[in-house]
């Protein structure tokens, strides 16, 4: 990538990361529509350690007191009859996203490599992305949006994360499908939102800080490595912005300006895809 394509790919990383539209297929298919080669996936996740920053920024009370309290639970073990009902609660919260980010930590291994090659394919991407968003709006309707984060159980917490374990299919949407989960347990939609976000933490670290040691360790020159850094932060002013609007519209609003993206787009796809237009 360039400069300008590397601004380009931050920019679209940044805006779609955390809406439940697939950051993927944009990064897949922007590129293709501009004559463009694709990114990769490797790129892709390390950008995302750029969104990663943006999570850390915008949740970074709730991470510090959520890190705090799952130490605390290690150290001070001995002492926990001695826990108040708010400690407690934190504690179970920091020990649901590390337990909920196991089943992503293992399909990812297990599948690397058709992840990042055979499910790039642009017909999967189309079809991910209208079948998430037929379950969402089946989501929306029949589900009941009541039950806060306080409220979740482990067995929430494994659903939600091999939800996000599937959502390494290209297209899915990690946020689409793990909030796509919560609304299906009964969680409120910000309420939903919230901890997609905050479970997505370990997952982006992880998979980001693998592939930038890929990276690096093949070699991408200065300027290829520059061009990364500026991408990234690119993708991270922008998720910022991106987290705050996407809670904001949760609280008053559902998620159907996104289903209905998610379809149109993926009917999109196909016919480009199938009329060779793209690649």
């Amino acid at each position: 990538m360039d400069l300008f394509q590397s601004f380009v790919v931050g920019l679209v990383q940044g805006l779609t990361e955390f809406l439940p539209i697939s950051s993927t297929a944009h990064v897949r298919i922007i590129p293709s529509l501009l004559g463009w080669n694709d990114p990769g996936a490797a790129v892709t996740a390390v950008t995302q350690l750029g969104t990663l920053a943006a999570v850390l920024v915008f949740f970074k009370n709730d991470l510090w007191s959520l890190t705090q309290a799952g130490t605390k639970s290690i150290v001070h073990f001995k002492q926990r009859n001695q826990w108040d009902v708010e400690t407690l609660r934190r504690i179970k919260l920091a020990w649901f996203i590390v337990l909920g980010t196991l089943p992503v930590g293992i399909f990812g291994l297990v599948f690397k490599h058709q992840i990042e090659n055979d499910l790039r394919s642009l017909s999967i991407i189309g079809w991910s992305l209208i079948g998430l968003a037929l379950l969402l709006g089946l989501a929306e309707v029949a589900a009941k949006h009541r039950r806060k984060i306080e409220e979740m159980n482990f067995l929430d917490t494994q659903i939600i994360g091999i939800a996000q374990a599937v959502a390494l299919i290209p297209g899915s949407s990690r946020s689409g499908v793990t909030i796509t989960a919560g609304l299906f347990l009964g969680l409120t939609r910000e309420s939903a939102a919230r901890f997609s976000f905050l479970l997505s933490v370990p997952a982006i670290l992880a998979s980001g800080l693998l592939e930038l040691k890929d990276i690096l360790q093949h070699g991408i020159g200065d300027e290829g490595l520059f061009n990364l850094i500026v991408a990234t932060v690119v993708a991270g002013i922008v998720g910022y912005f991106s987290i705050a609007f996407l809670l904001r519209w949760l609280q008053t609003r559902s998620t159907l300006i996104f289903i209905v993206y998610r379809i149109a787009l993926g009917i999109l796809i196909l016919y480009l895809s199938t009329h060779q237009i793209i690649r």
